[in-house]
């Protein structure tokens, strides 16, 4: 597919498709006349020679530094270097073709003053497949993410290094021959470029795109989780009723909810046991919908900060139309050229800190149900301890609760990033919103939180195999059971098991799980 970029309306789907299916982009006419109109401002600007930030001046600590007109364009170059300082491991290729894809709408917007040749040689690189080498440690979240967009922005200038795509292969070289193989030559960096290109919160916004897509998924298959393991536990789906959810009408409780009585709702599993002696099931399976509503909520929240992230001007100094000027502006005002904070990070940052602690929740909850289908003190009779069929010669799935409550206790010593601040550049950027920090947590807590979520699939789906033969699981659960044995075997005898957890895994993160429950039965909310 190829996704046009108009600097208006790119979705988080579309994200996905450029950072994960390689999908090609375009730019929309109406976007390229916008970024013509406001490089003429610029130069406009340029030539009456006042001090404008970014333009003719010095950055951060430096601003009241004023460049001479000969060596503005050598400015630009030299901010891309200096700030070139990431550190720790590379950003993923999914991440660095994320960045740049909302790095080039956020420019398309025609408030960032950078000509139409930054533009197409962004777009180059992804339509060429060439991924600059990234390194993921270094932004502060203000002034944006200025180190690892300096690397990225670095190889349009043939520097730097790069990861190209060749012939089904992936080759590392140096930013000249990256360029080489897109058909670019070096880029000559101009008033107001190189700042463009770095100040704003693509980082950020990239991660926390693929994160909205990832947790929603993950949602997803909480539910389908729970679903089978309230059958398997001989639990009831009355907490699930709809009359219970109008009386506290919570969007993702009502939905979650809903999934579990659409995946169960027919099962014969659940209507076997309706007069039996147990009067409530635990919590972490009485109260999913409240558990798992309040995580919907959380991702509800961050897509809705994404949705307006992916199509904002996040640089500094905006090139504005000077009839859209309030001429009563302070004195930074230049034709229209105006200082201001929009490459702070604090709306996604926040947002991201909240999903740390939603994810965490939703990995605690599944941990919780894992034990109820392994351990002999709280189990049903019909289960053998730890779903071993010779139990203490093997040990069945004993030790993947203990991977599930690993991977909790990384989600739980997640800090929050948030909440520290470290004052830079002399002063002059006292306040940081280290966004870039909170995006690298949330996807190692995703990642951590699926695991856990597949360790429930994993227990839920061998739980099911002791379930009297003349029992049928509800039409959505047995899809649920069906296609974890799709790719997991049931156990015959103590084997490996991280194999099939990562299986699971994969079934959840790839989608696969939830394309399958809705084959079977309507999905709500999907």
């Amino acid at each position: 597919m190829t996704v046009t970029l108009d600097g208006e309306s790119l979705t988080v789907a579309e994200t996905v498709a450029v950072a994960r299916e390689d999908a090609t982009v375009a730019v929309s006419e109406a976007a390229r006349e916008r970024v013509r109109a406001a490089r003429e401002r610029v130069e406009d600007v340029t030539a009456a020679g006042d001090p404008v930030y970014g333009l003719n001046t010095g950055f951060g600590e430096l601003v009241d530094t004023k460049i001479p007109a000969e060596r503005v364009r050598e400015l630009q170059t030299n901010l891309l270097r200096s700030h070139a300082a990431g550190g720790g491991d590379e950003l993923p290729r999914e991440l660095v073709r994320a960045t740049t894809v909302t790095r080039i709408n956020a420019l398309l917007k025609g408030y960032s003053g950078v000509r139409e040749v930054v533009v197409d040689g962004l777009v180059a690189l992804l339509n060429e497949g060439v991924h600059p080498v990234v390194p993921a440690r270094g932004s502060l979240g203000a002034s944006g993410d200025l180190a690892p967009l300096a690397h990225l922005a670095l190889v349009l200038l043939g520097e730097g290094e790069a990861d190209v795509d060749r012939d089904g292969e992936r080759e590392r070289v140096d930013g000249a021959a990256a360029l080489d193989s897109a058909g670019l030559d070096p880029l000559e960096l101009r008033e107001k470029e190189g700042l463009a290109l770095i100040n704003g919160t693509q980082v950020t916004l990239g991660a926390a795109a693929l994160a909205v897509h990832d947790a929603e998924r993950l949602c997803r298959a909480a539910d389908a989780a729970g679903a089978l393991t309230t059958e398997v536990t001989m639990g009831t789906t009355a907490a699930c009723d709809p009359a219970i959810h109008e009386l506290r009408p919570h969007r993702g409780q009502a939905t979650s909810a809903a999934t579990v009585r659409a995946l169960a709702g027919d099962s014969e599993v659940v209507d076997s046991h309706r007069n039996c002696d147990r009067v409530q099931d635990a919590y972490s399976v009485r109260c999913l919908p409240q558990v798992h509503g309040a995580v919907r909520d959380a991702v509800a929240h961050l897509r809705e900060a994404v949705a307006v992230e992916l199509n904002s001007a996040t640089d500094n100094p905006l090139v504005f139309p000077r009839s859209a000027v309030d001429d009563r502006a302070s004195g930074t005002d230049r034709a229209g050229v105006i200082s201001g904070g929009n490459f702070h990070g604090e709306p996604l940052a926040l947002r991201l800190d909240y999903l740390v602690g939603a994810l965490t929740e939703l990995a605690a909850v599944a941990e919780r149900r894992v034990d109820r289908i392994l351990n002999p003190n709280l189990q049903e009779p019909h289960l053998p301890p730890f779903l071993a069929d010779d139990t203490g010669v093997e040990s069945g799935l004993m030790i993947a609760q203990y991977v599930a409550a690993a991977r909790l206790n990384e989600c739980r010593a997640v800090g929050r990033a948030v909440t520290d601040n470290t004052p830079v550049s002399g002063g002059q950027e006292d306040h940081v919103s280290m966004s870039a920090t909170a995006a690298l947590d949330a996807r190692r807590v995703l990642e951590a939180a699926r695991s856990v979520v597949a360790v429930e699939l994993l227990a839920a789906a061998e739980a099911a195999e002791y379930l009297d033969d003349d029992l049928a699981l509800g039409t959505g659960s047995a899809a649920v059971h069906d296609a974890v044995r799709g790719v997991v075997a049931p156990l015959e005898s103590d084997r490996r098991l991280d194999g099939d957890i990562a299986s699971v895994d994969a079934l959840v993160a790839e989608g696969l799980l939830e394309e399958a429950v809705a084959e079977a039965v309507e999905w709500p909310g999907r």
